[in-house]
């Protein structure tokens, strides 16, 4: 399973970019979603989650009030809403879906994630 990552691009800081999330030949129903980011030099993060069941949300705390999860089940698709965006924030950004469940984990360390898609670079300029 592979998700498609994509919206990506250049800003500068204080600007907004918004990811999507498709997949081809698979569909997103039944589970919850999460983004991830990887920046060279770093641990890779977890950034936000939503759930299929009940779309509840997660964030973590780098990215809260500043980033927006949100699904469309019939439109097989997910997006990430980046608003203010910082510096920091520059990473390779990836949506994947937890194959084990359908509700996001207590933590994004948690999760059976579908490693293995394209991911989209964001770069935030000072």
């Amino acid at each position: 399973v592979q998700l498609q990552a994509s919206g990506g691009g250049l800003v500068q800081s204080g600007g907004s970019l918004r990811l999507s999330c498709t997949a081809s030949g698979f569909t997103l129903d039944y589970y919850a979603i999460g983004w991830f980011r990887q920046a060279p030099g770093k641990e890779r993060e977890g950034v936000s989650c939503i759930s299929y069941s009940d779309s509840s949300t997660y964030y973590a705390d780098s990215v809260k009030g500043r980033f927006t999860i949100s699904r469309d089940n019939a439109r097989n698709t997910v997006w990430l809403q980046m608003n203010s965006l910082k510096p920091e924030d520059t990473a390779i950004y990836y949506c994947l879906a937890d194959l084990e469940h359908s509700r996001c984990p207590p933590s994004l360390r948690l999760g059976s994630w579908s490693w293995g898609g394209q991911g989209t670079q964001v770069t935030v300029s000072s």
